[in-house]
C-alpha cells in the first residue's frame, strides 16, 4: 500500500512503503502517526517557525528524529535542567536520542520544520493525530 495523502490514517502493523519527505511536506499536523506496528512506530511532525517539539523524555523508548524539510537545534541532556548536547540541525540530518534522555528540537527557521520520528518501542497511541501541540 501506498500513502494516501487524502487520509490521516495509521497504517500500522500491515506491509507498507511511502516517500517520508514528500508526506512530512505535505503534512499539515503537529503530529500524526503515519504507522504504529508491535515494536515501532512513525509520525510526522510539522512545527510552525519558532516553535518545538517540546521538552520530552522517553525512559523505555529510543527515538530517531529526521529533519525532513528546514532547520532547528535540538538540545539533549541527562536531566532536564542541564543540556549538555546541542546541535544545529538541517534538511537530511538525523539526531538519535537514548531512552532517558530529555530532549528537545527548536524550529530555528522562518518557515515550517517538517519531521519524521521513529520510535521503539512505540510511545504514541495506535492512529495519533495532534492538529496542534496543546
Amino acid at each position: 500500500m501506498y500513502y494516501d495523502y487524502e487520509r490521516n490514517t495509521d497504517f500500522g502493523r500491515e506491509p507498507y512503503v511511502f516517500h517520508a519527505e514528500d508526506a512530512a511536506q505535505r503534512n499539515q499536523n503537529f503530529r500524526m502517526a503515519v504507522w504504529t506496528g508491535c515494536h515501532l512506530q512513525m509520525t510526522l511532525m510539522c512545527i510552525p517557525p519558532c516553535g518545538e517539539i517540546g521538552l520530552e523524555n522517553h525512559p523505555d523508548t529510543d527515538q530517531m528524529i529526521r529533519i525532513e524539510q528546514g532547520c532547528a537545534i535540538v538540545r539533549m541532556g541527562e536531566c532536564r535542567e542541564r543540556f549538555d548536547f546541542c546541535r544545529n540541525l538541517r534538511t537530511g540530518d538525523v539526531v538519535f536520542v537514548p531512552a532517558g534522555t530529555w530532549h528537545n528540537v527548536v524550529n530555528t527557521g522562518r518557515g515550517s520544520l517538517r519531521v519524521s520520528s521513529v520510535y521503539a518501542p512505540p510511545h504514541h497511541p495506535w492512529g495519533t493525530v495532534q492538529q496542534c501541540k496543546e
